[in-house]
Parts: structure tokens; C-alpha cells; sequence
């Protein structure tokens, strides 16, 4: 008879995540978001002065500095406070978004709720955007208490995260996604904010965003391939046993599985009303003007900036985040947009 094995804690399986992020090449391989196959076509004669360009746009009725949210990460674990709370800090100083990592580990208990918690308390201004699988939301979890752990970080919206394939790789994972788009049609109708649907990694499909969109999803992170691979970082955790083995080989074997980012961009843009936010690979501030302009309304960043925060600290943070809005800046200077709404309008061309 074969040795059950004790599936690891929620906290425990947090941590590894951030851990390997920071220290492992978990970067998809000889695979891309796409970004490098697209060029603007430059404006010689702009007719703007650089200093008037506007970067600012409207998200979730609140007023940013630049088109960007530091998408989920963390939460749930000791220490996991001090990241969300150095990331409130520098969200709310420089108007961004936040995104929190899973609250799943809230709804079992309450013992690191200040992990998340701390955001809102940090941050009182921006959005703020709880999260929350969609596996939990399959097993019927409890609307009530989740919409107490919301109401406690004054969130803007939930995103929903559908990680089919992460969950399929991992160790302890959810395999049974049988009556997903029911569970998130019953959220929509019963919380009282809106729900952004995001992929981890994988992408979503103009087909999958439309069945979002017909159960009333307004909000979409595409979260496409060519950043973070989640197969790649549930191949670097270690288990014992013939079945973690087997995982560890899917994981590294689907390392590589998805849709690019900027082709999810393309396909979930062509639904009407629906906002569209682009991550998955996006790395500087040229990155998400070419996302704007493929008919993104929002981008979104986590590894990259997480790597930052965590060697080099807030500040080093805070002035990644200004670089990064020059880059953008620039781009919508040599295009002759003056604020977003031009640069959705920008002339690029496909390279082939």
C-alpha cells in the first residue's frame, strides 16, 4: 500500500510561489508575449510638447497616473505583510492599481489576514482588487464571508483567477473546473462589486471571454503567455512520491503552453464594453503602450517589479515606476498621442 502524502498548508504553498519567483528562471522559454513582432509607425511631426503628454486614465471610478496595476502576488503567509504593504505604499504615491495574491488562505482562517488587510490601510485611494481562485468558487464557497473579506480591504473588484493549468501541475491542486462559469455567474450576480476574470499565464480566447462576457464579466485580465510560466514555477517545488513525479514532468512539459499576450489583447478587445487589461510579458513602458494600442485599456505587471521591491526596496520601486512611465510617455510623443484615448488610435505595423 502506498504512503498517503500530506498535501502542504495554503500559507506554506504561498511562500514556495514567491520564493521560486524571486530566485528561479521561471520565464516562459523560447516563447514570447509578442510585443517584439509590432512597431509603431513613427510621427515626425508630433505637433505636441512632451511635457503635455497625459498618461492618466479612469479604472474602476478612481483616477490613475499611468495605465498600470501591480497585479496579485501574495498574501496569506508570515511576511507576505510586508510586501503588500511596501506594494500599497508605492501604488498609492505613484496612483497605480493593486492587486492582492489569493485570499483563499483568509477564508480558511484568520490568522495572517493582515497580509491583506494591510493594503487598504496603505494605500486608502487606488483600487484595490481582491482575489480569490476559481476553484473555491467551484467547491461553493461562502458568499457571505467572502464578501466580509472584501468589505474589510475596501476592495474595488474581485478578480477571479482561472489557473486551469497551474492546478493541473501542482502537487495539491484543484482538478475538477465542472461548473466554473455557474459559480462565477452567481458572484456576479451577489457581490456587490465587479468581478475581473484573469488568467495566470495561459491567456484567455475571444470564445472563453465571451461566455465571460454573456454571464455579465465586464473586466478581463488576458494574462497571456510569455511572462511567468506557472507550469514552470510548479516544477521547481519538491514532493515525495511516484505522483509528484509525474507532475514535476507535466509541469516542465507544459512549460510553454498558452496564448501570447498580445494575441488575447486582439481577440478579448473585440468584445464590445469590455475592459480589457493586458499582462503576461509586459516588461517596461513601450510594452504597454503597444498594448494600449492593440486595444488594451489597462496593463498589468507583477514578477518583474516584485524582483525590485524585494533586492532593492521601495524606493528602487517607486523610481522603476517613474522610469517606466517616461518609456510610455516617449512612446506616445513619437506617435502623436497626446493622452490614451490617442494612443488606442496609434499606427503600428506588424512585423514579418
Amino acid at each position: 500500500m502506498k504512503k498517503s502524502l500530506k498535501k502542504p498548508s495554503t500559507p506554506s504553498r504561498k511562500k514556495d510561489h514567491v520564493d521560486i519567483c524571486l530566485t528561479e528562471d521561471v520565464n516562459y522559454q523560447d516563447k514570447t508575449a509578442g510585443f517584439e513582432l509590432y512597431e509603431f509607425v513613427h510621427n515626425a511631426l508630433p505637433e505636441l510638447n512632451l511635457k503635455d503628454i497625459d498618461t492618466s486614465v479612469r479604472f474602476l471610478k478612481k483616477d490613475l497616473y499611468l495605465p498600470l496595476m501591480i497585479t496579485g502576488m501574495t498574501g496569506g503567509y508570515k511576511g507576505a505583510a510586508e510586501i503588500n504593504g511596501n506594494l500599497a505604499l508605492v501604488c498609492e504615491d505613484k496612483k497605480l492599481a493593486l492587486g492582492l495574491g489569493s485570499q483563499r488562505q483568509a477564508l480558511e482562517d484568520d490568522s495572517q489576514l493582515e497580509s491583506y488587510t494591510i493594503v487598504r490601510k496603505n494605500a486608502p485611494t487606488i483600487p484595490i482588487i481582491g482575489n480569490i481562485g476559481v476553484a473555491q468558487v467551484i467547491k461553493g464557497l461562502n458568499i457571505k464571508r467572502l464578501q466580509k473579506l472584501l468589505d474589510d480591504i475596501e476592495a474595488d473588484a474581485l478578480a477571479i483567477h482561472l489557473n486551469a493549468l497551474q492546478e493541473a501541475v501542482q502537487f495539491e491542486g484543484d482538478v475538477n473546473f465542472q461548473g466554473a462559469l455557474d459559480g462565477i455567474s452567481r458572484l456576479v450576480k451577489k457581490l456587490k462589486i465587479p468581478i475581473i476574470a484573469k488568467e495566470t499565464g495561459a491567456g484567455i480566447s475571444y470564445s472563453v471571454a465571451k461566455r465571460l462576457h454573456d454571464v455579465g464579466i465586464q473586466y478581463i485580465d488576458v494574462s497571456g503567455s510569455g511572462g511567468t510560466s506557472w507550469s514552470a514555477v510548479e516544477s521547481f517545488r519538491k514532493h515525495a512520491g511516484e505522483s509528484s513525479e509525474d507532475r514535476n514532468r507535466l509541469a516542465k512539459k507544459f512549460h510553454n503552453w498558452g496564448i501570447p499576450t498580445t494575441e488575447c489583447i486582439q481577440q478579448v478587445s473585440r468584445i464590445k464594453k469590455m475592459t480589457v487589461i493586458a499582462s503576461g510579458g509586459i516588461k517596461d513602458g513601450s510594452d504597454i503602450a503597444k498594448s494600449i494600442a492593440l486595444g488594451a485599456d489597462m496593463a498589468g505587471m507583477a514578477r518583474p517589479l516584485l524582483k525590485i521591491l524585494m533586492e532593492n526596496g521601495a524606493h528602487a520601486l517607486g523610481d522603476e515606476i517613474d522610469y517606466i512611465q517616461k518609456e510610455l510617455k516617449l512612446a506616445m510623443f513619437l506617435t502623436g498621442s497626446k493622452n490614451i484615448k490617442k494612443l488606442r488610435k496609434a499606427e503600428f505595423t506588424f512585423k514579418t
